[in-house]
């Protein structure tokens, strides 16, 4: 049973920095209606980092007004941040030496306003275009989960998916387009990553771009701005992360079944520590079965998978406990019942522990866990020598190892 993991490519190209030709320095000059003196932080993106740099801050006066400066010569994406909030509310391009922002939070449709550049007006355009498409997906999905809660067939649905597809697909060629024929670097960039995190939301129904169609729009982009830096960095950034993922998706198909990479780094290494009560709630540590081989066996009573591997771990441990071995059941388990229930039902005499916590158990993050039943089996030194062992795999190494 796997657990789900949403992976967002599109981050790390919101953060990326690009260089222009000349810049000395930048303004921003503004109003925050209701600021009523609060802080405006200016807030500088950064490809190495997932969290905006502050780079400048000062009080609203008593107009809402405020002046704030950025000191980098590198052109980029920069956030404007109220305190109190964790969202900001407006972005910008320091593309040209001063930039007006006008910021209304009231304005449900339009929250800001920027003059002062090209790109920026370029900028709000797109935002404008973006929402615009976003509210027809919406409105889409909306109506979906209305209809499908009121049973209406498959059938019948067929004419509103469609019209949701094409919805869906002018979006992602709107944002193709727009990234096309983007006069700015930055703007470019930000278009590409903004439109692949929409995309990973599934509730739109929209399409990211493949990595075809991505690098297919990276590296146009690239070349119609062949002194942009920033915009090469980028490129062998992002060719480094793609070859680690492909790495990453090799190694895992050559582990056995349910071993995740996490795990396979485990191999071989000291078993991580956990201490976790016991079905009398009693602490039991791992490092207390030292100098025995012990099979953790990690498995819930909700896991169908687990309770139909549980007669041939009963079987390996009848044949060799009596060798120096045992077997240590690490539950993932929410309720302490149906834990118990399962090991007396499942005839599962060995110790067990648990802290009751589901997926959020501290076992998850010690072992690598991704999904179960798993397990690794621990020399009397304390070092895993094997993991992912299952019906006949789990007899055969335990007869090699304990003969």
């Amino acid at each position: 049973m796997k657990r789900s993991h949403l992976l967002l490519l599109g981050s790390l190209l919101i953060l990326a920095a690009c260089q222009p030709e000349s810049s000395n320095g930048f303004t921003v000059d503004g109003t925050y209606k209701g600021a009523n003196g609060a802080t405006i932080y200016l807030e500088e993106t950064n490809l190495n980092s997932s969290s905006p740099v502050i780079v400048d801050s000062v009080k609203a006066d008593a107009k809402d007004h405020f002046t704030l400066k950025g000191k980098r010569v590198e052109e980029n994406l920069y956030l404007l941040r109220i305190a109190g909030k964790q969202e900001p509310f407006a972005t910008l391009i320091n593309d040209a030496d001063h930039v007006q922002v006008s910021a209304d939070p009231a304005n449900a449709t339009r929250p800001f306003t920027l003059e002062g550049s090209d790109a920026n007006r370029a900028l709000i355009t797109h935002i404008d275009s973006t929402n615009h498409h976003l509210s027809t997906l919406v409105a889409f999905a909306r109506q979906r989960d209305s209809l499908g809660r009121a049973g209406v067939s498959d059938s019948l649905l067929q004419p509103f998916f469609t019209q949701q597809h094409a919805a869906a697909t002018a979006f992602k060629n709107y944002a193709s387009d727009f990234i096309r024929q983007s006069k700015n670097a930055t703007l470019a960039v930000f278009a590409l990553g903004n439109y692949q995190a929409y995309a990973s939301n599934p509730m739109l129904g929209v399409d990211p771009f493949n990595r075809e169609e991505f690098n297919a729009l990276l590296n146009e982009t690239a070349a119609r701005f062949p002194k942009n830096t920033g915009l090469a960095q980028l490129k062998t950034s992002i060719a480094d992360q793609q070859r680690q993922q492909d790495q990453r998706a090799a190694t895992q198909q050559s582990l056995p079944e349910g071993v995740s990479t996490a795990s396979a780094a485990l191999l071989g290494k000291p078993a991580p520590e956990l201490t976790l009560n016991d079905p009398q709630g009693k602490p039991v540590s791992i490092s207390s079965f030292r100098g025995k081989w012990v099979l953790i066996d990690f498995w819930a009573s909700w896991c169908q998978p687990c309770r139909m591997e549980n007669p041939t771990v009963v079987k390996a441990f009848q044949k060799y406990k009596d060798k120096n071995f045992t077997v240590l059941g690490v539950s993932l388990d929410r309720e302490k019942d149906p834990w118990l229930e399962a090991i007396q039902k499942d005839g599962l005499t060995w110790p067990h522990m648990s802290d009751l916590q589901f997926w959020s158990s501290q076992a998850v993050p010690a072992y690598g866990l991704e999904s179960i039943p798993f397990n690794v089996l621990v020399n009397p030194q304390g070092t895993i020598v094997a993991m992912g062992l299952r019906g006949e795999a789990l007899e055969a190494r335990l007869a090699q190892e304990l003969k």
